[in-house]
């Protein structure tokens, strides 16, 4: 079993990463951050201090605590080196096919025997980065949930190899991580992106189309139908290009025009306009502020067959 005290190695240390890293830091083990950018481990490190002051001013840490959580994040800008001495990896980089396999081929040649490699991906197949390895019975899918530290699921991905025991081992891990893990099989998109992602990408069509406006959408599936954020303001946080990303996985993968991307999304991440990272998607997002402004690209909508 992988407990607390145990070296724990995250690959890619932007938003998904350093949330990982952060969490696992702050419940004892021993982790190290690995990604090819330097300055973006800092940035990652100063990220996670700042996110435990939060947790410190609120008083759900000690300031005891938030210091242990630091001291047990080690950074490196190699593979080889950060996972060798680690009995778990949590790979949780770009959400790309290609790059992703490349690092599954690395970490499977520097991990020590018996060390499990799994994958932060939200909707790649797991049998496809399994089938570059060595152990294709020790991979397995740990999807965390944005923003990692408050967010209390792990979706946990099995691919048809995935042994049992590592099955078990992560499920149990996961609860001592203080999240609940809920297990599903190796289909694109698995359960969580599988059903939000169309929802997304129809709330878009709705825009496209002109049925309503961007707050008349989000407000209706917030009041209406109790989501706690609407559609297209979650699309800004998850990152457009990541909606799009998850839709073409979609689409490939079942090869059902269904799950064509809407082409308002296509155009909006070929300009640039990625949502909250960009600083602008359906929304206008300012650092520090947390009000709702509509974007002008995003034309507030007359409803279809209104009269003039």
């Amino acid at each position: 079993m992988i407990e607390s005290g145990a070296n724990v190695a995250v690959i890619g240390a932007g938003t998904m990463g350093n949330g990982i890293a952060h969490v696992f830091a702050q419940r004892g083990y021993k982790v190290t951050l690995i990604d090819v950018s330097a300055d973006q481990l800092e940035k990652a490190v100063a990220t996670i201090g700042k996110n435990l002051d939060r947790m410190v001013a609120k008083e759900i840490i000690r300031k005891e605590l938030k210091e242990a959580a630091i001291k047990n994040i080690t950074t490196s800008t190699s593979i080889a080196e950060g996972v060798k001495n680690a009995l778990l990896v949590v790979e949780a980089a770009t959400e790309n096919l290609d790059l992703k396999l490349k690092i599954f081929q690395q970490m499977d040649a520097a991990a020590p025997a018996g060390c499990i490699l799994s994958t932060n991906t939200s909707s790649i197949s797991i049998a496809k980065m399994a089938a570059v390895t060595s152990r294709p019975e020790l991979v397995i899918g740990m999807h965390f949930m944005n923003p990692v530290p408050v967010m209390k699921l792990v979706e946990i991905i099995n691919h048809p190899g995935t042994s049992k025991e590592v099955t078990d081992n992560i499920v149990a891990l996961s609860k001592d991580l203080g999240k609940v893990p809920c297990v599903v099989n190796d289909f694109p998109g698995f359960i969580s992106n599988r059903i939000l992602m169309p929802m997304i990408n129809e709330a878009i069509y709705c825009l496209h189309e002109g049925v309503a406006g961007v707050t008349e959408i989000d407000t209706i599936m917030k009041l209406g139908m109790a989501h706690p954020m609407g559609p297209l303001q979650l699309a800004d946080l998850i990152g457009l290009d990541v909606c799009l990303s998850i839709m073409n996985v979609l689409l490939d993968g079942f090869n059902n025009p269904k799950y064509t991307p809407c082409p308002m999304l296509v155009e909006m991440v070929k300009n640039g306009k990625l949502g909250a990272k960009s600083g602008e998607g359906f929304y206008v997002h300012k650092a520090g502020s947390k009000e709702l402004v509509v974007s002008d690209l995003t034309v507030q909508a007359t409803p279809s067959g209104q009269n003039s």
